[in-house]
């Protein structure tokens, strides 16, 4: 697959995430998503488990905090065998650059290959007025957008999470192997729940999208796999 669909898999207990992942073919390896919610509730086991079954794993925990601190939990993140995780590119270059110090040790430490490194620029809940009377910024939120994810390219971080309608303006000012990662993304005939600015999965895919994170369009489905297999399927006509 050209573009790979990683389900946010966003449960509150292990028994839930083990119940939805039974419904699909156990040679059908996936790339999933796990953020704050399951991980500080599981613990690093949760990752392992699904490692162990071949599950491709998004480790999605925004860090930020000092550069000594994010790097040395940067390591224990590395030697999870994990393929994805993020940071706040707000945290600053010395601190993007303490993160991937930390991912590579650890990976080097557990003898797996080292995970990509993922900026998180603005969050998607911070709007132009809070950007200006909260933070202080007086860019506007497309400039801060693109200053904070060259900052990250410049820091070493492999690629960005952005909404697919940010890709085309990042591109050009960014090298070509460069990551996008994007949510918000919905079929034609799907609720937009609180995603304000959503793309279809082959809308995303043609403006240059390197991954498409999908949650409640197929984990709420009545049929998980059937609207697993009809987003990939839509990327490849």
């Amino acid at each position: 697959m050209k573009t790979p669909v990683m389900i946010a898999l966003d449960f509150e207990s292990v028994e839930e995430l083990q119940s939805f992942l039974k419904q699909f073919p156990s040679h059908l390896k996936l790339t999933v998503k796990i953020g704050m919610e399951l991980f500080y509730g599981q613990g690093p086991q949760i990752v392992r488990n699904l490692r162990q079954k071949g599950h491709a794993v998004f480790l999605d925990l925004k860090l930020h905090d000092i550069p000594n601190t994010v790097e040395k939990a940067m390591f224990q993140l590395g030697k999870l065998g994990i393929q994805y995780t993020t940071v706040h590119a707000l945290g600053g270059k010395p601190m993007i650059q303490a993160a991937k110090r930390g991912l590579m040790a650890g990976a080097r430490a557990a003898q797996v290959p080292v995970p990509k490194l993922l900026a998180v620029t603005e969050l998607t809940s911070i709007s132009e007025r809070q950007l200006q009377e909260e933070q202080n910024v007086p860019l506007k939120m497309n400039e801060q957008v693109q200053k904070l994810a060259q900052l990250a390219e410049n820091a070493g971080a492999d690629g960005v999470i952005c909404s697919p309608h940010e890709v085309a303006q990042l591109k050009p000012a960014l090298p070509a192997d460069f990551l996008y990662v994007t949510p918000g993304i919905r079929m034609p005939d799907a609720k937009k729940d609180d995603q304000q600015r959503v793309m279809t999965p082959a809308e995303a895919q043609k403006a240059g999208s390197s991954a498409l994170v999908v949650g409640r369009p197929i984990t709420k489905a009545a049929d998980p796999v059937v609207a697993y297999q009809r987003i990939v399927e839509s990327m490849q006509d």
